[in-house]
């Protein structure tokens, strides 16, 4: 069934290039990645972050024995700044980020059997988009306006923007959260069908040994020929 899920397992995660032909750096990217974590290995992760932003993690061991995974997070300086063992699932918040990559680790070697279906997101919210519209407000001219209150206008947009944003980071939380639980549900249909054919094939067995006990104690018994 891991094996199954690890191949529909697809990577969403898009990683900041680096900027090209003084272009500036690239713009923030939130993203989200599902990865098959096998038994006994370590991975980790690296994502570039830019100087007074906000970053938020967010992590959930969707599939395989436990639902647990060792899970750290580290700032560019080496600071280990989130450490937790054997968690199904965390939400934390770096803020203010420093600029450079942060590394985000997942282990499971304390199992030596069992490999971990494990979905995780990054959340960036940076204060970029506000100076770009502020910038764009400045250089409308007050008579363009035409009595109407930009700032209002620009409130109202940003407002909506975040809403939006959040209920997709809802829903795919949501995706992830129906992930996990169908795993456990399709694990537990194949652990009730296989001790439910055990008892069968017992009962049957039992039945067969009463009849042949049965059989042997009505047997005629008929008298030796002198």
């Amino acid at each position: 069934m891991m094996a199954a899920s690890a191949s529909l397992a697809l990577a969403l995660w898009l990683l900041p290039s680096v900027g090209v032909g003084g272009a500036g750096p690239p713009p923030i990217q939130d993203g989200e990645f599902t990865f098959l974590l096998p038994a006994g290995r370590k991975q980790c992760f690296y994502q570039s972050a830019p100087a007074n932003a906000s970053l938020e993690t967010e992590y959930q061991v969707i599939g395989g024995a436990g639902l647990d995974v060792d899970f750290t997070l580290e700032s560019p300086q080496g600071v280990l700044l989130v450490s937790e063992s054997r968690k199904a699932d965390g939400v934390h918040t770096v803020e203010p980020t420093e600029a450079g990559d942060y590394k985000l680790c997942f282990d499971n070697s304390f199992s030596t059997i069992s490999e971990k279906l494990v979905f995780f997101e990054l959340i960036f919210d940076s204060l970029q988009d506000d100076e770009e519209v502020e910038g764009w407000v400045e250089a409308v001219e007050p008579e363009e306006m035409l009595d109407v209150k930009m700032e209002d206008i620009k409130e109202s947009i940003e407002t909506m923007r975040t809403r939006l944003e959040r209920s997709i980071q809802m829903l795919t939380l949501l995706r992830a959260f129906e992930a996990r639980d169908r795993n456990l549900q399709e694990g537990n249909l194949e652990r009730v069908n296989f001790w439910s054919a055990v008892n069968v094939a017992v009962l049957l067995l039992v039945a067969v040994l009463q009849v042949c006990t049965l059989k042997r104690f009505f047997q005629d018994k008929r008298p030796v020929p002198t």
